[in-house]
């Protein structure tokens, strides 16, 4: 992902934009063939002196055009005939599209490592019970492979969203000055387009319009939310009190400096703080829409920093998660014991519906099942018990009917069902 964003890549980049407008220009007959194919031979194997640029920059106070007096240095007198009726931005503006659509893909190819860590591991643990948590505290039974079969499919739509971002990124603008194509053909455009796998832009108005920026960093935006989302998910898991699944933690790996016993999700922790910085970067690209008229260049110091910070940061933290995900530890004796922890009250529901359906009015079983519940909550006994010395409750359902409620499998009946619609019906 670096080398995306390193002078070298940039600089070959604006080099292939010049050389294939010369290509394209030569072509229509605008500029001599003999020009444009010595503009490839002398700059498609030139290693960039970006320290001479750079020189030529600080005098010129331009970036492109420095760029441009370099190429006049290496290549000779043909490079008059680069830039012919280009602006800055149609260098500028293409290339940060060609840097984000391969930025998108490398991130795409992150989401395929962690979807397949996440299947791998959901089958693994399709039918671990544990307890669902609601507001945090106890709720239903689930497995510990429907948990992960959820991050699955919230990171398959990741997937999905990111290929929509590349395709919404990846347009080219070669139309010149305020984007009228006045003083270069639109076929220009269209060859570079196609040279660079990118789309003509509409109309460029001389810069790409900047809603397709905001898009693609919103989109980042919130696949780090889905990455924290899971990431929080597990430090939940691993404090003390529950310890359902914790990262993994190496030989001679130290947790504290003070306490030699720490064992910290420090992972998972890391990737909240990185998903706080690209939300953070979303902001100012959806502040960069609104320019002044035609363009500005309000937009370009945003960029500068959003492009390579947000990208390599997700990069960074979808390969963190994917590694996090393959080698988590998980304690299924400690799910077993928390599915225990409160006494039964976690079949409440099914004890609530078996009453109504035995033709007592919702309300009043509601209250009867949360009168026995509060007790359990108060320590004064187990669910079932309380249940069977009740005399509304042994009046309508028998001893093997209430047990019955409380079968554990009960919950666990539709997690094919579910599997099957995330994952197909394949293994």
């Amino acid at each position: 992902m670096t080398a995306v964003w390193e002078p070298q890549s940039k600089f070959r980049t604006w080099f292939e934009i010049e050389a294939y407008a010369a290509d394209a220009l030569a072509e229509i007959g605008v500029i001599p063939k003999e020009a444009a194919k010595t503009i490839w031979e002398k700059g498609d194997k030139l290693t960039f002196d970006a320290a001479r640029i750079e020189a030529i920059e600080k005098e010129t106070k331009h970036d492109v055009v420095a760029f441009l007096t370099y190429l006049a240095e290496v290549i000779g007198p043909e490079a008059r005939f680069l830039h012919q009726g280009m602006t800055s931005s149609d260098v500028l503006d293409t290339c940060l599209a060609v840097q984000l659509s391969r930025a998108a893909d490398i991130l795409i190819t992150d989401v395929d490592t962690l979807l397949a860590a996440l299947k791998r591991r959901a089958f693994e643990h399709k039918f671990t019970p544990m307890i669902g948590r609601s507001h945090g505290i106890h709720a239903e039974p689930l497995t510990f492979g429907l948990k992960l079969a959820q991050a699955y499919a919230e990171f398959a739509r990741c997937w999905e969203r990111l290929a929509a971002a590349k395709k919404e990124i990846a347009t080219c603008a070669i139309s010149g000055a305020v984007g009228t194509f006045a003083n270069i053909d639109p076929r220009v455009e269209t060859y570079v387009a196609k040279k660079l796998g990118l789309t003509p832009e509409p109309v460029s108005t001389q810069i790409i319009p900047r809603d397709r920026h905001a898009f693609y960093f919103a989109t980042l935006a919130v696949v780090a939310s889905c990455v924290e989302r899971l990431a929080t998910e597990i430090r939940h898991l691993q404090r003390t009190e529950v310890l359902e699944a914790e990262e993994f933690f190496a030989a001679g790996q130290k947790g504290s400096s003070a306490m030699p016993h720490k064992r910290n999700p420090v992972l998972s922790e890391n990737l909240t703080g990185l998903a706080r910085l690209v939300r953070g970067m979303a902001l100012p690209a959806l502040e960069d829409v609104a320019l002044w008229h035609e363009r500005d260049i309000s937009h370009s110091s945003v960029e500068r920093v959003i492009g390579p910070d947000a990208t390599v940061t997700l990069d960074f933290a979808l390969a963190r998660l994917a590694e996090i995900v393959e080698t988590l530890i998980v304690y299924p004796a400690n799910m077993q014991k928390n599915l225990a922890r409160l006494g039964g009250i976690i079949h409440s529901q099914r004890v609530l519906l078996a009453l109504t359906q035995k033709g007592l009015g919702r309300e009043a079983a509601y209250a009867l099942v949360q009168r026995h519940a509060m007790s359990v909550w108060r320590g004064e006994g187990d669910f079932l018990t309380l249940l069977r010395k009740d005399p509304e409750v042994k009046k309508a359902l028998s001893d093997s009917e209430l047990e019955a409620l409380f079968d554990l499998d009960y919950h666990l009946k539709r997690v094919d069902f579910i599997f099957g619609r995330v994952f197909g019906n394949g293994k």
